[in-house]
């Protein structure tokens, strides 16, 4: 701290300021100390590039990168323009942006740049001076490139010619430092100082001039600096010879002063120059000029050329040039000269309002902030100078805040007291700033401060209790109650969350039956309630809000169940047994009103659902009995008689209140007897009179579904397998492309065995496809294996063409001969129908018929169903067991011709149904075939009615 204010105190010293910076009290510095912990010092060289390293803050402050992240470091300047920036992450300062000395400090040496770093959390200020060295980086420049002078030939030695400096905006040793003139034979130079230490030159002449020997001189003026490496600029300077004018003006004094304000108007009067000349008449006048025509000069300022008045001729801002440096030439007409310097100082006037900048500002404030503490930096400057930019700041008492001064033109806004959001939420705080100029200037800056909330309310229900009710049986899942809390904090800490708490509720979980909407506090129904075990119960609900930490707060809710008829009457007398029959007995002599019985019965709801009320529903003897409305008494209504049955049942009707009500029946046994023998002769009969029996009656119509249900099946199969065979049926006989073939072959013959009959079967399978005439013929093997084996498969599948090469060929080759009897004539061997012999084909040596077509298909196949309709018809000897359809009789104009002759498969001979022909062996077409043919074959038995059924079926398959 000693060495903070030290520091305080030498730059108190080095300012005109001293007393009031050693009259501060130790309390200012100390809290100078909490904000302004440090202050450093730079030195960089002009023009340095972007991004050049200037310092290590981090090091030099003690500070580490971590502090400067997290109090979000910065660098604030007074002036808009920032050159110098601030590197967070490595905690360096670089060039930020290219720094010219010359631009920024062209009056002032040495040149420094001074700006603060912020720290937040805690606040903190740190000043930074960077003084800015020049570099050599402008060389010696003459306003002109060239000057002439007129120069009397009587000019004596040791005449002075002014020449305008040269000018070099850097300083130190890289400023301008000598002159040098070549040649230099007539004339040198001499380098003198004005009385501010400025360098000016002068040209005076060594020997005298001889207009007659040189009437003019062309000299080379050149300026030197004195940097590494060294630059210099250079003037040409004409010098013409005259005669006569040997003085020069000489001004009144070297250096002039004038004070100007700021505010002066446009033509003020400056000061006034003047200089004499010495010689007479035209060389004695004098005119007045600047020597600089810089265009800061030229457009504020303007002298007049014959009596040397300098006015003011543009605005003057003290803000910008405190003052200004005029050079005067006063020159005769003979071109002699001499200078003078105006040095014009600006004085200030109030005319600047201060300004207010918001260096840093916490928004929003949380409302649990300790007082004292900071939410602004404040930066707070006038442009004037004196009592002009002194500033005093304000703000309404009123208001729980203060502001404070931590440094010069800086200052600091703290709260004041405590806050609290829930009464005002945010504040509108209006800074005044005044200077104490006269007239003084002031100027506002308003801040709106907002309060953040902090979770200082717990929530608060609508109501102390709750009391719900809700009907028992209810489905689970409704509403039973809504509860409400509210809470005076926002956001998160006004969302409140409802919760169910875990407490027991007769000796379970209150979960089990509550269920509490988290949301909006809306408490439903778990499961549903029964009246008759549970009446009511209580719970409890938390309401807690979302803040951090959470405040809760509970209430207590009473839930009430409202019973509902839900429950039948009970019948507890007399008791319903189906294992016994229990009979009130009632003496004939019993009186009116007798008490034959009481019916009791209960209900287990409550209220009105649980008045019960008697009535009789049946009775076997209704004028008999009447049962009590209200108490269930049986009573007699009129005398007993001896025509009363012995058996009396009684159907008792118990109901309850209800809406809708419920009921119950009990069924009373009442025996009319005076005796116990006579009542047991009649007792059991009681089990028998029941009206009715649901038990057997459900069964009975069980039964009775089921076995229509099977009727209708069974219905629907038969219709479905008769339409279907009917169907085929249809396809069958009116599809001529997929009609069969059906050759004939007779079902019984002569067999070569000599029994009569064929042993075996032979069963032919005809498969044809759409196209008939690629259709192929499917045949399989013989029943028994003594008969021929057509092929080592058992099946074959032969084409148009293999068939009849297996008729003409295979079947003769392979088959057993016929016995002798079978003879044919020549017009009754196989060939085509009523082909006739031929030299090349002998009558009845012609080949099997050719592959019938298909309209002698269709013949074919009407015929034999003809047969089968026929099968009742006697038989005779002469058809071989065929119908008269195939008689003598039966043209070839019904029949195609091949179906008159009969082809015994395995041989080469046919039958013919016409028996009066004789039979004729057939000449052998091989001589092997006709060896074969000689054996003898018995005469053929008759046919018996069985035999010519059983034929009649073979057909048909």
């Amino acid at each position: 701290m000693s060495v903070l204010c030290c520091s305080f105190a030498q730059r108190g010293a080095s300012s005109t300021r001293i007393s009031s910076w050693l009259m501060q009290p130790l309390l200012l510095c100390v809290f100078v100390m909490t904000v302004a912990r440090g202050q450093v010092r730079y030195s960089i060289p002009e023009e340095m590039t972007k991004g050049s390293l200037v310092g290590n803050i981090v090091q030099d402050l003690g500070l580490d990168v971590k502090r400067l992240k997290s109090g979000r470091a910065r660098i604030f300047t007074e002036d808009s323009r920032e050159y110098i920036g601030l590197n967070v992450d490595k905690g360096t300062l670089v060039v930020k942006e290219r720094i010219d000395r010359e631009e920024l400090c062209p009056q002032v040496s040495p040149c420094s740049l001074h700006f603060q770093i912020i720290l937040e959390n805690p606040m903190e200020l740190h000043r930074i001076d960077v003084e800015i060295l020049d570099i050599n980086d402008h060389a010696p420049v003459f306003l002109k490139k060239e000057i002439n002078f007129q120069i009397s030939e009587l000019a004596l030695p040791g005449a002075r010619y002014s020449i305008d400096s040269a000018k070099d905006p850097d300083v130190g040793l890289n400023s301008l430092q000598t002159y040098k003139l070549n040649p230099n034979d007539h004339f040198v130079l001499k380098t003198l100082s004005h009385a501010d230490g400025t360098k000016y030159v002068e040209m005076v002449l060594q020997t005298p001039l001889d207009r007659e020997k040189q009437g003019e001189y062309n000299l080379i003026l050149t300026a030197f600096d004195g940097g590494s490496p060294q630059k210099t600029g250079t003037l040409k300077i004409n010098i013409i010879v005259l005669d006569a004018n040997d003085n020069a003006p000489v001004f009144s004094q070297s250096v002039y002063t004038a004070l100007v304000a700021e505010n002066a108007p446009m033509g003020s009067l400056v000061l006034k120059v003047s200089a004499t000349d010495a010689d007479q008449g035209t060389n004695k006048q004098v005119s007045y000029s600047f020597s600089e025509s810089s265009d800061s000069i030229l457009d504020k300022f303007n002298i007049d050329l014959t009596n040397g008045d300098i006015t003011v001729i543009g605005p003057l801002d003290f803000e910008k040039s405190k003052k200004y440096e005029l050079n005067v030439v006063a020159t005769d007409i003979g071109g002699l000269t001499d200078t003078a310097k105006v040095m014009v100082e600006i004085t200030d006037v109030n005319d600047n309002a201060p300004v207010i900048n918001v260096i840093s500002f916490s928004n929003p404030l949380p409302e649990n902030s300790a007082p004292e503490t900071v939410i602004a930096m404040l930066n707070v400057k006038d442009l004037d100078s004196g009592k002009n930019g002194q500033v005093i700041c304000l703000i309404n008492s009123s208001l729980p805040f203060q502001i404070r001064q931590s440094t010069s033109n800086f200052y600091s806004l703290i709260t004041d007291q405590l806050l609290d959001r829930e009464k005002m939420s945010e504040y509108n705080i209006t800074i005044t700033a005044i200077d104490e100029g006269s007239p003084s200037f002031s100027t506002n800056k308003t801040l709106t401060l907002r309060i953040s909330d902090v979770n200082d309310n717990a929530p608060v229900f609508q109501r102390q209790t709750y009391t719900a009710y809700v009907k028992e049986n209810n489905s689970p899942g409704v509403s039973v109650l809504s509860v409400k809390a509210h809470d005076k904090d926002s956001g998160n800490n006004a969302r409140i969350s409802y919760f169910l708490e875990d407490i027991l509720v007769n000796g379970v979980s209150a979960s089990t039956f509550i269920s509490v909407n988290a949301e909006s506090g809306e408490i439903l129904a778990v499961r549903s309630f029964d009246y008759e075990q549970t009446k009511e119960f209580r719970i409890r609900v938390k309401a807690q809000d979302g803040g951090n930490p959470p405040l809760s707060s509970n209430v207590s809710v009473k839930i009430m169940i409202q019973d509902q008829n839900d429950n039948a009457p009970q019948v507890l007398y007399p008791v319903q047994s189906g294992a016994s029959v229990v009979a009130e007995i009632v003496p004939r002599s019993a009186d009116v009103g007798y008490l034959v019985t009481k019916v009791v019965a209960v209900d287990v709801d409550s209220g009105q659902n649980a008045w019960l009320s008697y009535k009789l529903q049946k009775a076997t003897d209704r004028a008999l009995f009447e049962v009590g409305l209200q108490n269930g008494e049986i009573r007699t209504v009129r005398q007993v008689t001896d025509k009363d049955a012995v058996k009396q049942r009684l159907t008792v009707v118990v109901e309850d209140n209800g809406q809708p009500s419920r009921s119950a029946t009990v069924n009373v046994n009442v025996a009319v007897a005076d005796s116990f023998p006579e009542v047991l002769s009649e007792f059991t009969d009681f089990t028998h009179d029941k009206d009715y029996n649901d038990n057997l009656t459900f069964y009975l119509v069980l039964a009775l579904a089921v076995v229509s249900f099977l009727f209708i099946v069974s219905i629907i199969a038969i219709l479905s397998v008769k339409c279907y065979r009917w169907r085929r049926e249809r396809m069958f006989y009116k599809s001529g492309a997929n009609l069969p073939v059906i050759p004939y072959y007779p079902p019984l013959y002569a067999d070569v065995g000599g029994t009569g009959t064929l042993q075996h079967v032979y069963n032919y399978e005809v498969c044809r496809t759409t196209d008939s005439r690629k259709s192929d013929l499917k045949y399989s093997r013989p029943c028994s294996e003594s008969i021929i084996s057509l092929d080592s498969s058992g099946t074959q599948t032969l084409t148009h063409a293999q068939r009849a090469k297996l008729n003409n060929e295979d079947s003769f080759d392979q088959q057993k001969p016929p016995s002798a009897d079978w003879r044919f004539t020549q017009n009754q061997r196989p060939g085509p129908s009523g082909a006739a012999a031929t030299p090349e084909v002998a009558m009845g040596t012609g080949p099997w018929p050719n592959p019938p077509t298909e309209a002698e298909q269709l013949q074919a196949l009407m015929a034999a169903a003809n047969e089968v309709s026929e099968a009742t018809n006697t038989l005779g000897p002469g058809t071989m067991g065929l119908s008269t359809r195939y008689s003598p009789q039966f043209t070839l104009q019904h029949v195609p011709d091949y179906r008159q002759n009969v082809y015994i498969p395995g041989s080469t001979a046919t039958l013919t149904s016409n028996q009066q022909q004789p039979q004729q062996a057939l000449p052998p077409p091989q001589a092997a075939i006709a060896a074969a043919a000689a054996q003898p074959e018995p005469p053929k038995a008759a046919q018996t009615p069985a035999s010519k059924k059983k034929s009649t079926k073979k057909d048909k398959k």
